[in-house]
């Protein structure tokens, strides 16, 4: 299977190529617990066009994914959330449809920023919706400008395609996100199995990452039903070189199955509840 490492050596990178990408040579993928600093919400670098649409009045939090194998984390996923606690169907059900894609693209910026602020030093796993991808270079754009001009190593860019709608034009999506892996981001599938995010998505392009919807992983301990599923989905992924995360785990029990079926990323409340102001610490021995 692909595995995603650390990296000895410095990152080496060649001249910009269309429109503010970069080419990335041997990115050092550092995968280590981030320091707990304390972190501002407000975001000072925020297009004026793209504030006016969505008001100073979401921020973002950051939930760990683990590797129990390196006792490591291997990313942070950014998470929007409402000043007050608001979830993020709360706050993304306040964004008007034409105004989505700026939206999203403003919670990517921020969530740069913060994870610069707050030291973070694995990677940050950036959410994109199928249909805000319009071509390489301008899904790249803003985020490898943003992160050279914060000053966050770009290699350590995770890009994770959410499923909450169909997709548009799935051989456009698919190279987009062979664009992604050459140019050495990290890319990846959310919620497999639940809604669009299925085979046909997986048969169409390889990502690095796939993560295994809840639906799957929540007492799996206790469904002979889903243990045969999930068996089979790791073996798929390991013959196609993909890893596998198993997030909204809750239960040791779900990580003691999962493990012995070769699961050894996670994410969910057992290890670490989404934090806004510091990087949460991980509970390593809870499973």
């Amino acid at each position: 299977m692909r595995r995603l490492r650390p990296v000895r050596g410095k990152e080496r990178r060649k001249k910009p190529i269309h429109d503010g990408c970069f080419e990335i040579r041997n990115p050092a993928r550092l995968l280590v617990v981030a320091p707990r600093v304390p972190c501002p919400v407000k975001s000072e670098h925020i297009s004026d066009a793209v504030a006016s649409v969505i008001g100073p009045d979401f921020t973002i939090a950051f939930q760990p994914i683990v590797d129990l194998e390196l006792r490591e984390v291997f990313a942070h996923e950014a998470l929007v959330r409402g000043l007050h606690g608001e979830g993020a169907y709360e706050v993304l059900g306040k964004v008007q449809a034409h105004h989505r894609f700026a939206f999203h693209e403003a919670c990517r910026v921020k969530s740069i920023e913060m994870a610069s602020m707050l030291g973070m030093r694995s990677r940050l796993s950036l959410n994109v919706a199928p249909n805000d991808i319009a071509g390489p270079a301008e899904c790249f754009h803003t985020a490898i400008r943003t992160a050279e001009r914060v000053g966050f190593p770009v290699d350590r860019l995770m890009f994770e395609l959410t499923e909450g709608e169909p997709v548009a034009d799935l051989p456009a999506l698919a190279a987009t996100f062979r664009s992604f892996q050459r140019f050495g981001f990290t890319s990846a599938i959310d919620d497999f199995g639940a809604a669009y995010a299925g085979f046909e998505l997986l048969a169409a392009f390889q990502p690095d990452v796939v993560k295994l919807d809840v639906s799957f992983v929540r007492d799996i301990h206790l469904s002979a039903v889903r243990f045969t599923i999930v068996k089979g989905f790791v073996a798929i992924c390991d013959e196609l070189r993909i890893q596998v995360i198993a997030e909204g785990v809750e239960a040791p029990e779900e990580v003691d199955v999962l493990r012995r079926l070769g699961v050894r990323l996670f994410q969910g409340f057992l290890f670490a509840r989404p934090g806004t102001a510091v990087l949460p610490e991980v509970a390593w021995d809870a499973a």
